[in-house]
């Protein structure tokens, strides 16, 4: 553990440079900890919410994914606060004595994901410095502003990617040999957190990342929301505050970066046969056998490349028709988008060759190939499998100032909610 010190203190944002602050995290003390904690708010169905509620009476989920009141309607978000007020009074959730950045660390078989936990100064995208690199909906923002509003309190934290090396990830690498104050296993992947409070090294920390710049990898509704309450806040004439920042986990690609993981489509209604020849007309195609077509799909991610399969037929597609390909592709649009597997699938495969409107309700998502697969079995369709995007690749999107087409990346592990809490009311500026 490093030396106990005063930090410096936090600054006011700016579209300056990447700044993350040090804060009081508040923690759970006592009980299971892995019975207290959840998966992000976004990916937790009503039967898993359920049982997370069923596993602890005091589980993050309640906080989180609020019910109303009985006999209240439209009581949830004033509930979280409530819940929120009352855990700390009865000890249940607890603020650390002195500010500091996290080492988290996600360890899943041989596989680690270590990063930092802080709390971000928050930018607008067209600054260049936190990058989104996809769109954001309208409802999931709202939500996550009226809870923000209600609890004072970021709950969870958004996930940030940035590749370089230098003072942040060697303090990352610097815990190696510490045991680890924090730790629990959930659903096979180890948590384990760090506090930094050294002062020399926070103040390097701070200096390294400065001049650097972040991509969203996970949490974009998250960081809409961030910004709107900083909007209504300084429109409210609240001044600086606790609300200019935003509780991130922000992670060294080069280092210790994360899996990331591609999200099939599913076609309903679209047999494999007719896909195919479709298909045929844009790209070479082959038939692959069930036991080797992801391997080959891997192998041909030089370029391009697509499975096609209803479950019983693999098809690949590789080598897309380049007069096909540049009509297909936005020519307007950045080298780093139009290279993009999932751009090619949406516009060349998608709209072009099978003649389909690109929506929700006619093209599905699998966050995995049985998924997929049988969705396409039950339907009468066809799944589209997808190889992953590199993280580079994203970077370049984002950095290019543009957003990739919807549902492209899965960034795995997802760190677990209910390990660090920012509160305002625990910022040394309030």
């Amino acid at each position: 553990m490093t030396s106990v010190a005063s930090p410096p203190p936090a600054p006011s944002p700016g579209p300056e440079g990447l700044r993350l602050s040090a804060f009081r995290a508040l923690r759970f003390r006592g009980g299971d900890l892995a019975a207290l904690l959840s998966p992000p708010y976004d990916v937790i169905g009503e039967d898993e919410r359920r049982e997370l509620e069923a596993s602890d009476p005091h589980n993050v989920v309640r906080l989180i994914l609020p019910r109303d009141a009985d006999g209240e309607p439209g009581s949830a978000y004033r509930a979280a606060a409530h819940t929120l007020r009352r855990w700390r009074a009865e000890g249940v959730l607890v603020a650390d004595d002195i500010p500091a950045l996290y080492v988290y660390e996600m360890a899943e078989g041989g596989a680690r994901t270590r990063g930092l936990v802080g709390a971000v100064g928050l930018t607008p995208p067209e600054a260049g410095i936190v990058l989104p690199h996809e769109n954001t909906m309208a409802g999931p923002v709202a939500d996550r502003l009226a809870l923000t509003e209600a609890t004072e309190a970021n709950l969870e934290p958004i996930y940030l990617v940035y590749s370089g090396g230098g003072a942040a990830s060697q303090a990352v690498a610097a815990v190696e040999d510490e045991p680890p104050p924090v730790e629990t296993t959930v659903d096979g992947v180890t948590h384990r957190i760090w506090a930094l409070t050294d002062a020399d090294t926070l103040h390097a920390v701070a200096a390294d990342l400065l001049p650097r710049s972040a991509v969203i990898a996970d949490g974009h509704h998250r960081y809409a929301t961030y910004l709107r309450h900083q909007a209504d806040r300084h429109a409210a004439g609240a001044g600086a505050g606790p609300w200019d920042r935003g509780l991130a986990l922000l992670v060294d690609a080069s280092t210790y970066g994360p899996q990331v993981h591609p999200i099939h489509r599913v076609v309903p209604g679209l047999p494999l046969d007719a896909a195919e020849a479709k298909a045929a007309q844009g790209f070479d195609t082959r038939e692959v056998a069930a036991e080797g077509a992801l391997d080959a799909l891997a192998d041909a991610g030089k370029g391009p490349a697509f499975l096609l399969t209803d479950g019983d037929r693999w098809v690949l597609l590789t080598d897309a028709e380049k007069e096909q390909l540049d009509a297909a592709v936005d020519p307007e649009r950045s080298a780093a988008w139009r290279a993009l597997d999932v751009s090619v699938a949406h516009r060349l495969l998608i709209d072009r060759l099978w003649g389909l409107h690109d929506h929700e309700d006619v093209v599905g998502f699998e966050h995995d190939v049985p998924a997929a697969v049988a969705a396409a079995r039950r339907t009468g369709g066809t799944a589209l499998l997808l190889n992953p995007t590199p993280v580079g690749a994203v970077a370049a999107v984002a950095e290019a100032g543009e957003r990739m087409p919807r549902k492209s990346t899965l960034f795995t592990p997802k760190p677990r909610t209910g390990l660090l809490i920012r509160a305002y009311a625990d910022e040394p500026d309030c």
